[in-house]
């Protein structure tokens, strides 16, 4: 691999590669070894681990949000939420749907709705907290919250890309 990337001037990061067994018989040789998982990687912000189809039962490749990448969206969706929340609620929601749809296309893949759902759970409550923020009176309880959100609904979240 070295020889290979040195034709093209590239190097390898020491820290950043590894060798780890992935595949059918993974999960298998894995648990025998030392009684764990095998070895998940991340890369574009996904984390690919060995898991079974629903259907069929045979090995797998599944994807979910990287944590590192989850925790920086999260974390950035309720900074701009706290910076935004003196726009009128109406076009905070349709510039929040905006956003929420962007993210859903890029992590919308097969097997990441759990972490979809989570993170529009997350950011709903990272907006009544915003909405809340207005002024001194409390502005939301949660149910009222919900029936806002009934009038000014946030995008679902959607898996837009089936790999498997």
């Amino acid at each position: 691999m070295k020889e290979r990337l040195g034709k093209f001037n590239l190097e390898l990061e020491k820290s950043k590669s590894r060798l780890i067994e992935f595949g059918r018989f993974a999960e298998g040789n894995s648990r025998r070894r030392n009684g764990k998982k095998p070895e998940t990687y991340d890369f574009l912000g996904f984390t690919f681990y060995c898991g079974k189809g629903r259907k069929s039962g045979n090995f797998c490749v599944k994807l979910k949000t990287s944590r590192k990448k989850y925790a920086q969206k999260l974390k950035a969706m309720k900074v701009w939420l706290y910076a935004n929340n003196d726009l009128p609620v109406k076009e905070l929601i349709e510039k929040l749907n905006k956003k929420l749809v962007g993210h859903y296309r890029y992590y919308g893949v097969s097997y990441n709705g759990k972490k979809l759902g989570a993170f529009l759970h997350f950011t709903q409550r990272y907006l009544c907290k915003a909405l809340n923020r207005r002024s001194q009176k409390k502005s939301y309880t949660w149910d009222g919250f919900a029936d806002m959100l009934k009038v000014y609904p946030l995008a679902k979240s959607k898996i837009y890309v089936r790999l498997f």
